[in-house]
């Protein structure tokens, strides 16, 4: 398999982004998250900062509508437009990483995906947070449960499968049981089996 792409779902908190950084190293491939923020911003004649409010962000409903399957969302038409970039490049053959945005929903028809959820004990990914963003226990906890709760929100509003649901993802991993190093250690190993199979 000369194409992969690897698409990695997270828990915040679980180090996902980080692992997925450092398998977009060891893969030697770009890695996708808010870098579609400025291909975006270009498309829309707006500055990256002003994408960047609506992204993986859902819409406010008593705002918005369809009309002839046309939204007047901006969330809606950023999450969009995400979606329309990361399969434009899957189509073309590019490999890349991909953090989020839907894509194990998204990509799914490409044999060369690989869907991974990033999950971790609340214990840790407290900890992972309050050294983050120099918080206390409870603002950390109730910070992570407000980004789940968002994710979790995009995610179901603009895909079938729930998110965090195993099934819908290759592989599932708490990263708090090996580390992040050994996690992406098992990762890289996976997915370099999974590409020559």
């Amino acid at each position: 398999m000369s194409q992969i792409i690897i698409s990695v779902g997270r828990e915040f908190g679980s180090g996902g982004r980080v692992i997925a950084e450092e398998l977009a190293k060891r893969f030697n491939i770009p890695i996708y998250d808010r870098h579609l923020i400025t291909e975006i911003a270009e498309k829309m004649g707006m500055t990256a900062e002003e994408v960047e409010k609506y992204d993986e962000a859902p819409k406010l409903k008593i705002l918005s509508r369809r009309v002839n399957g046309y939204s007047n969302s901006i969330e809606d038409n950023v999450a969009e437009m995400q979606f329309s970039i990361l399969d434009e490049k899957a189509k073309n053959g590019e490999s890349f990483v991909v953090v989020g945005r839907c894509s194990e929903t998204k990509l799914k028809k490409y044999p060369a995906l690989v869907s991974l959820f990033i999950l971790g004990d609340m214990d840790q990914k407290v900890k992972r947070i309050m050294e983050l963003y120099e918080l206390n226990e409870e603002e950390a906890a109730k910070f992570i449960v407000k980004k789940d709760k968002k994710r979790k929100h995009y995610h179901n509003y603009h895909c079938t499968g729930n998110w965090g649901d195993s099934r819908i993802y290759d592989l599932s991993i708490n990263s708090s049981r090996l580390g992040i190093g050994k996690t992406v250690d098992m990762l890289e190993h996976y997915i370099k089996a999974r590409m020559e199979g």
